[in-house]
């Protein structure tokens, strides 16, 4: 097994699965506001198979009975309603922390599932932001909207017991990590500081669970932690870590 350290450097390199472990906020007035892509190269033109991809981030047991968004010239839409309380939808770049070097890149591809409490709570995060996105709006007008919804409480902190699932082999999440790992999500109150994945464990020799630091305009009000797992959605083999 590789060190914990080469672990966390994968984990960094992450474009859209780091989307949420904020150490501290950050400057709208200090980002570029070039939007790099039109948003006709973050669409999927086959439906079907964008609701496939989104399904690959679970397993078929969790995500054939989940709720499937697609992504729309407006923003996310309803494909398939589900009866488990899962969602799972494709996340696109601009998921990403806001000083992510990729924050507009079109090839990132983020199939994710999110159950029950985090499709009640996480999610309106995701949507939110690619609404503002498919409206054509700047980065730094994205995240001063965001920080106002969050401060006037339209939208909400993370339920408790919130998790996502990120085990599709065709997740693309940057040109550095591409794939990464097979990873699980999870929501837990903002905390911040060196000392934030602390009671976790996180980052220690020998532990499984990956926080990341390296990002710091990033307005969400929890942080996340990783733990990479051994196979991908499908059932085969992750790569050694």
């Amino acid at each position: 097994m590789r060190s914990w350290r080469v672990v966390l450097q994968f984990a960094i390199t992450l474009g859209l699965g780091m989307a949420t472990v904020l150490p501290i906020a950050g400057s709208a007035g200090s980002l570029p506001d070039t939007q790099v892509s039109p948003l006709s190269q973050y669409l999927m033109a086959d439906r079907s198979a964008e609701i496939a991809l989104a399904r690959s981030a679970a397993p078929a047991s969790v995500s054939l009975h989940a709720t499937a968004l697609i992504l729309t010239p407006h923003g996310y839409i309803t494909a398939v309603q589900g009866t488990n309380g899962f969602t799972c939808l494709v996340e696109r770049s601009w998921t990403s922390p806001f000083d992510a070097t990729d924050f507009w890149s079109w090839k990132l591809r983020g199939p994710v599932c999110y159950n029950a409490p985090a499709s009640r709570t996480v999610l309106r995060y995701t949507i939110f932001r690619a609404t503002l996105a498919a409206a054509g709006v700047s980065k730094a007008q994205m995240l001063d909207r965001l920080q106002a919804a969050i401060e006037n409480h339209y939208l909400p902190r993370a339920e408790p017991g919130s998790m996502a699932y990120m085990l599709s082999r065709k997740q693309y999440l940057g040109d550095a990590g591409k794939a990464w790992y097979p990873h699980l999500m999870l929501y837990a109150p903002k905390s911040s500081g060196a000392n934030s994945g602390e009671s976790w464990g996180a980052n220690r020799p020998g532990s499984p669970v990956v926080f990341d630091s390296s990002h710091h305009i990033v307005p969400e009000p929890w942080t996340i932690f990783y733990v990479p797992v051994g196979r991908w959605s499908d059932g085969s083999a992750a790569p050694s870590m």
